[in-house]
């Protein structure tokens, strides 16, 4: 029982980076494509897109390409900060938040669009600068989209399994997340550790979709901009 609650832990520690780097860095690539009209904007969304599609053992190829002792980044890591990124929990990271990215940077780019745009064109009538705006006007208005896709991402995170197995192995307390201990306590035969990891994340992921749906029928947020 002790491993299951191990594996628990872990998953949760990695979703938990994953989903918050992804906040960051899908919310600001949601608001400049949104907002934006830069040049080649079509094909940057189809980039950040494609992890949605690419079957993750793909993805997990690439990045262990990339990352790996003989791949650019890799090198350069290990070379000027001694890091090294494969068969370690922070591996996991760095797949969990390239396979999810798109589940937050889609819902904040289409709750930025969705937004009406004279609202913050009040705001800077107003007087207000353009961070403020972002924050006391923009996010109030969209942050229930975002949050959805937050979620989603959490979600996905905490149920990822082919790229962390590429990138980070199964390695019993360091990176054998929920999903890679259930696909050994399948191959070992374990059907009753099986059941009960996979009770866990269903469980989780259950939770999950209703707090989503019950941000989705919310009510809308109220401003204020005194």
């Amino acid at each position: 029982m002790k491993s299951v609650w191990v594996a628990l832990l872990l998953s949760l520690k990695i979703a938990f980076w994953a989903t918050f780097i992804n906040l960051v860095i899908g919310v600001l690539l949601g608001y400049v494509l949104a907002r934006k009209n830069i040049w080649g904007r079509a094909l940057i969304d189809t980039v950040l897109t494609l992890p949605m599609v690419m079957p993750p053992t793909v993805l997990g190829y690439y990045l262990l390409v990339i990352m790996g002792k003989n791949g650019f980044i890799g090198q350069w890591l290990q070379q000027a900060f001694d890091i090294n990124l494969i068969f370690t929990w922070q591996g996991a990271v760095v797949a969990a938040t390239i396979v999810s990215l798109p589940l937050v940077f889609k819902p904040a780019r289409a709750a930025f669009e969705a937004l009406d745009i004279q609202l913050e064109q009040a705001g800077r009538v107003l007087g207000i600068s353009n961070l403020a705006i972002f924050f006391r006007i923009t996010l109030p208005l969209a942050w229930r989209g975002i949050l959805a896709g937050v979620l989603l991402a959490f979600a996905r995170s905490l149920g990822e399994f082919g790229a962390t197995l590429m990138v980070a192995g199964s390695i019993p307390g360091q990176t054998q997340t929920l999903s890679i201990a259930v696909y050994e306590a399948v191959q070992s035969g374990d059907d009753q550790l099986a059941n009960r990891l996979v009770l866990i994340i269903s469980a989780v992921c259950i939770v999950l979709l209703l707090m989503i749906s019950k941000l989705l029928s919310g009510k809308k947020p109220v401003l204020n901009l005194k």
